[in-house]
């Protein structure tokens, strides 16, 4: 009896223990603001006359943009804690739609792409949240974080059998011209559904009225400068709202864009970087009595390769912010923080020509690409702490940046050995464009390198009539000829009557990002490729979309020991020693030429030494405390070794204008 009498004492313990963890959350996280105080959560953020409201009291948005998928996991935490010391009270973020679903009915939320862990933690932090779920961010990813079209079916002869109706359907949407992205063609529509489906019933329990920190949710993103379709914008208000999303919701346009990127019922908001007085009187004009806010102030900009390092003067980030606010006008920092493009993450630029951009998206931001303190940061805390009541929290430490000895390459491996470990070539008597390939289980190839092979019993010009996409090493019996991209359509193939392999190894550096090119953006090659004005025919195609299984898989190839002569392409396999807990440093490869690099399997991006980019951030948590593999995928030249350093390099510099 006594022992029972216990029991039951330590399970009354026991359980108002539990009752009061359960209360302290519930007073936490559905009572209490970020900044301390007790709210009702029945109204949330509202637009009322001049002003937002929160709860019925006046708020004014320091906002700052971090995404998530530019941002190790490990990295979160202090990312969102720097941006609270900063003075923001505001976090936003776009969602990309290709991340998370990168095939048909494969849906990816776990681990990087934790979205309700990001926005839960930004609530732990003390922030708000606004989300920018799409489904087009831009955000200068590729095809502005739309999955490819032709995710959404599969060429008719790879279909399967049953169901001839979808298999005609598909088959329709790859075939016929008149697929059009961000707008309210059936195919795209259908799509978009089927996202929303499994994302926002994600978000719906984390908006502010259900105890959340979400208070605003922006329909699409600068809709107003594309306007293909005015029915769109109402659609996807009417996606969000009928899948549970009662918040506020918001626009984002540039000048140009605002008149048409509206919507009735909805805030528009306005995107720059040089303030004038007629951005807000115009503002004003397209939507009176309402209250303003910048939602993209552009606290710098994004880099192509072969370009200059875009940056903007602190002097005049400050002065800028430091007069919206004086408006009285809310505002978002784009980027507070911009982090990384890793793998094939960046999109492109095509006007006035084709231009590929950068891995790194420091986009000068007030916190850099490695989560350091600049003087922008400085000056934003001093403005930022004017609009606080209280003391902002204090600065968190700096990590640690490690200089490692350099890892010195001491296997090769041949682009020609690789082929093995790739997917089962592919034979089409024309070529075929690497969305469209039967790869991935049906469902295409999205990103990479891909080979075309073909036989040929002569020489002469070689055209590629703009078709190759977006640029192709050219190899006869894998002897390198010359190169095909925009500006280079023809090339002088060696004479020879007898039968020879004429190789292209055609890489996709990016789709475009932004405008109405968007729905042009197959890649590899996307129509003939002439011979003396005769289109070559009977392909054998590699998909060599550089994944980590396949880079994984190479650990069964035949390497070969260096110092022996490489050939090009080809992979180099080094190792890389850090010792304890490995700090973040920056990958440079001194006398290489253009490829991929990857550590431990993992894609951190592409090199070129064309720049301006010549460094790439490697964080800690991507590091194995001892032996690290590296392996780097070279197209022309290579100097056998790569160096660590604890610096970032990312170019020669010059000011926005």
């Amino acid at each position: 009896m006594v022992v029972l009498r216990i029991r039951k004492a330590h399970k009354r313990r026991y359980a108002l223990l539990c009752l009061s963890i359960v209360g302290f959350i519930m007073y936490r996280y559905l009572g209490t603001a970020p900044g301390g105080r007790r709210m009702s959560r029945r109204v949330g953020l509202s637009a009322n006359a001049s002003q937002f409201t929160l709860e019925g009291e006046t708020f004014r948005i320091l906002g700052g943009s971090v995404h998530y998928f530019r941002v190790p996991r490990a990295y979160w935490r202090d990312r969102l804690m720097k941006m609270k010391a900063c003075g923001i009270n505001t976090l936003t973020t776009y969602v990309p739609w290709s991340l998370h679903q990168p095939e048909r009915g494969v849906f990816h939320f776990q681990t990087e792409l934790d979205l309700e862990a990001y926005i839960n933690l930004a609530a732990e932090v003390g922030l708000w949240v606004i989300l920018r779920p799409g489904p087009y961010i831009s955000s200068e990813l590729d095809l502005g974080g739309l999955p490819r079209e032709e995710w959404i079916g599969c060429l008719l002869a790879f279909c399967p059998p049953g169901n001839m109706t979808q298999q005609f359907h598909e088959h329709w949407l790859l075939r016929d011209g008149s697929m059009r992205l961000r707008t309210t063609h059936p195919g795209f529509a259908e799509a978009v559904n089927t996202f929303f489906d499994k994302l926002i019933p994600k978000v719906v329990p984390l908006q502010f009225k259900k105890g959340g920190p979400i208070i605003a949710v922006q329909l699409e993103n600068e809709y107003g400068s594309f306007a293909m379709d005015n029915t769109y914008m109402p659609f996807i208000k009417e996606a969000l709202q009928s899948r549970g999303i009662n918040e506020l919701l918001l626009t984002s346009d540039n000048h140009e864009g605002l008149k048409e990127g509206g919507v009735a019922g909805v805030i528009r908001t306005v995107n720059l970087q040089k303030l004038n007085q007629g951005d807000i009187k115009y503002l004003n004009a397209i939507q009176p009595n309402s209250p303003m806010m910048v939602m993209e102030y552009w606290t710098g900009w994004f880099d192509a390769w072969g370009d200059l390092h875009h940056v903007l003067a602190q002097e005049d980030m400050v002065s800028a912010v430091r007069e919206i606010l004086r408006c009285g006008m809310s505002i978002n920092l784009y980027m507070f923080h911009g982090g990384t493009n890793f793998g094939f993450m960046s999109g492109a630029l095509t006007n006035p020509i084709y231009k590929a951009l950068i891995t790194s998206y420091d986009y000068d931001a007030p916190l850099s690409e490695s989560g350091e303190y600049t003087p922008k940061y400085h000056l934003l805390r001093d403005l930022f702490s004017q609009y606080h009541s209280e003391k902002l929290p204090d600065m968190p430490a700096l990590r640690w940046k490690e200089t490692y000895e350099p890892a010195i390459m001491y296997q090769h491996l041949s682009l020609w050995d690789a082929l093995s470990f790739a997917e089962e070539p592919f034979k089409s008597p024309t070529p075929v464009n690497m969305e469209n390939l039967p790869v991935n289980s049906g469902n295409g190839q999205s990103y990479g390198y891909t080979l075309y092979e073909t036989i040929i019993t002569s020489g002469g010009s070689l055209k590629s009539g703009d078709n190759v996409r977006d640029r192709a090493l050219v190899f006869v019996d894998r002897h390198y000829i010359g190169i095909f991209k925009h500006q280079n359509l023809e090339l002088a193939v060696p004479d020879g009557k007898e039968k020879r392999t004429l190789s292209l190894l055609v890489e996709n550096c990016g789709r475009v990002h932004y405008g109405k090119a968007i729905d042009k953006q197959r890649k590899g090659l996307v129509g003939d490729i002439l011979l003396n004005n005769t289109p070559l025919r009977d392909f054998t195609i590699y998909s060599l979309d550089m994944k980590t299984s396949f880079i994984d898989s190479l650990n069964q190839a035949p390497w070969m020991s260096l110092p022996h002569v490489p050939s090009f392409p080809g992979f180099f396999l080094g190792r890389m020693f850090t010792y304890g807990y490995p700090s973040d440093t920056f990958v440079k490869l001194p006398g290489w030429g253009k490829g991929v690099v990857f550590i431990n399997g993992l894609n951190l991006g592409r090199h070129w030494y064309i720049g301006p980019q010549q460094t790439l951030y490697l964080p800690g948590p991507f590091l194995n405390s001892g032996v690290n593999q590296v392996i780097v995928f070279e197209e022309q030249e290579a100097d056998y070794k790569i160096t660590f350093e604890e610096t970032p390099d990312l170019g020669m510099a010059v000011d926005i204008q």
